[in-house]
């Protein structure tokens, strides 16, 4: 990867975070209705908070996937290939098993249904990516893909479940997936990778 394909994967990573937040941010909006607007000024600015909201999440979402980047390139060092799969295999599952009880059982939070609804997206939104990536790409990018959907994009979220308030997560997990899905998915061609 050069420098001219690393910015032009970086803005276009901040243009989709920003857009993601932008739709999350007005559905909830016109969801719960949680914000009182006085005029039209009012909407600007909200869409502008929205926009520069997306952008900072986007950026958030770089730095793990360039995390996600440097730990593959190490393990891959030191594990077997397959060794190094099924490591990535049951972490993505015990990130999704936090996920889907972290309030419930360790911050003693009654949120178990927000919880599990937020885990089994999370376990749906990758799966579906994964299945795009092994087809653009090659069989054995599912695990990883699987691995990064899941546990990276739980990692990056962790601040937002601490926040407890399912608006809040949602807003915060609507931009990371789709800046991590575009990433992961656009990777082998910023790479200009040959379909194997």
């Amino acid at each position: 990867m050069n420098l001219k394909r690393w910015m032009t994967l970086f803005w276009k990573t901040l243009l989709a975070g920003s857009i993601a937040a932008i739709v999350a941010g007005v559905l909830l909006q016109f969801g719960s209705g949680i914000i009182k607007f006085k005029g039209p000024a009012d909407y600007l600015f909200y869409l502008v908070i929205l926009f520069g909201y997306g952008l900072m999440v986007s950026v958030y979402s770089q730095l793990g996937f360039f995390a996600y980047m440097i730990l593959n390139y190490t393990a891959i060092g030191v594990f077997p290939k397959k060794v190094w799969q099924y490591i990535q295999l049951v972490l993505a599952v015990l990130a999704l098993l936090e996920v889907m009880f972290f309030r419930s059982f360790v911050g003693k939070e009654n949120s178990q249904i927000s919880d599990l609804v937020v885990g089994i997206s999370i376990l749906v939104v990758a799966i579906v990516v994964a299945y795009f990536k092994a087809k653009a790409t090659n069989p054995t990018a599912w695990i990883p893909t699987i691995f990064f959907m899941t546990a990276i994009t739980i990692v990056e979220l962790v601040g937002g479940l601490k926040i407890g308030v399912n608006n809040a997560t949602v807003f915060i997990l609507v931009p990371l997936i789709v800046c991590n899905a575009y990433q992961i998915l656009i990777l082998h061609k910023v790479l200009n990778a040959k379909k194997s």
